[in-house]
């Protein structure tokens, strides 16, 4: 509880803390930024997780009327950006708008939940990942042999949005994910999450080659860092690791730009999978020659990939030590994806003794034994 000296109105006692009262307006920035995304960008880009963020926020922050009219104003947006010639028609569109119309009906009713029963989400922490898991859905939990799990974890210290990023598409050319960590915190890194989730998906469906791909996905980051207001062009960079997985054959083909190196486990054994050349990260490809090569390893059954972000690799303990997930998972089996990431991020806790300076986002990816 907090204290005020004097009269405190009605509704300033039911607006929370004044840190939280100042994120009424998260809301409709969420919905403007969609708009000048969607207008300023290619048409393979959609602005519709950052509409659907808008009423999952609203949920924390406001009442149920302003949760409903903010999933209304959501859902009129997104109809209005694919039917008139400010936005770009897309063949998806109204699968887009029926997500959008889902989050928000979502959002009306978690507000219900949380106001029946005395509760907000009066951190800011909590809103950021309200709006993180609404721009990054989880993954699938299954794709034929592989079995996949991920997390995000907001930083606790920092009360803004961060900007990691996973996603996962099963495709003609396998299974293909990307991990990757945007320079930044609030808004920005909201938008060129939306970015990078945006090239990926479309990327992934149709570019054949994984190399050339990634080449685009560099083009991709170079235009957000150049619309990004306030960046200089080297800092509007995004650490990341791609990855095409055959599940039949357990084959893998990995580029790493610049991110925290994957780990393989196999029967407790823990290897990095460093790339053979190192490479910068997407947004800052004018400073190197050639084309980012790609590195080959093999799934066998019962093996699993783990990708990270370096909220993991950078947890400090109380000396200043690293976390080493190497060492620390280095003989320990795991029954599941699931059962790894939790441990994982339970010991990253212990080490940095419940302190997180940065957000962390794990991706596990499991072949399963005798597929």
């Amino acid at each position: 509880m907090w204290s005020t000296r004097g009269k405190t109105s009605a509704a300033d006692a039911t607006a929370g803390p004044r840190g939280v009262r100042d994120l009424r307006w998260l809301p409709a920035v969420l919905i403007v930024i969609s708009v000048i995304f969607d207008v300023s960008t290619p048409p393979q880009y959609s602005s519709s997780p950052l509409l659907a963020a808008a009423p999952a926020v609203a949920a924390a922050l406001l009442s149920q009327r302003g949760t409903v009219l903010v999933g209304c104003v959501a859902v009129v947006v997104d109809l209005i950006l694919g039917m008139t010639p400010v936005g770009h028609p897309q063949a998806n569109h109204p699968i887009d708008i029926a997500n959008v119309a889902i989050i928000a009906v979502v959002a009306v009713y978690l507000n219900h939940v949380l106001r029946s029963q005395g509760r907000l989400l009066v951190t800011v922490s909590d809103v950021a990942v309200a709006a993180q898991r609404a721009v990054l859905p989880h993954p699938p939990t299954r794709l034929g042999p592989l079995r996949l799990a991920a997390r995000y974890v907001a930083a606790q210290a920092k009360a803004q949005i961060g900007g990691d990023v996973y996603a996962v598409q099963e495709t003609p050319y396998g299974v293909r994910l990307v991990v990757a960590d945007v320079r930044g915190k609030g808004m920005g890194a909201v938008s060129a999450v939306a970015v990078v989730v945006g090239a990926f998906r479309e990327l992934a469906d149709t570019e054949p080659v994984l190399v050339e791909m990634v080449e685009r996905l560099e083009d991709s980051a170079v235009r957000e860092a150049r619309r990004r207001a306030g960046d200089l062009p080297l800092e509007g960079f995004v650490t990341a690791v791609v990855a095409e997985i055959h599940p039949d054959d357990g084959r893998v083909r990995i580029i790493n730009r610049g991110h925290p190196a994957p780990l393989l486990l196999q029967d407790g054994t823990v290897r990095a999978l460093e790339p053979a050349e190192p490479d910068v990260p997407f947004g800052m490809g004018a400073l190197r020659e050639g084309r980012s090569p790609a590195d080959a390893v093999k799934m066998v059954p019962g093996s699993t990939l783990l990708f990270m972000t370096d909220g993991v690799t950078e947890a400090r303990d109380r000396a200043g030590a690293f976390y080493d997930p190497v060492e620390r998972l280095t003989g320990v089996r795991f029954a599941s994806p699931d059962e790894l990431v939790d441990t994982l991020l339970r010991d990253v806790a212990r080490h940095a003794e419940g302190k997180r300076q940065d957000d962390i986002a794990v991706l596990a990816v499991s072949r399963a034994s005798g597929e």
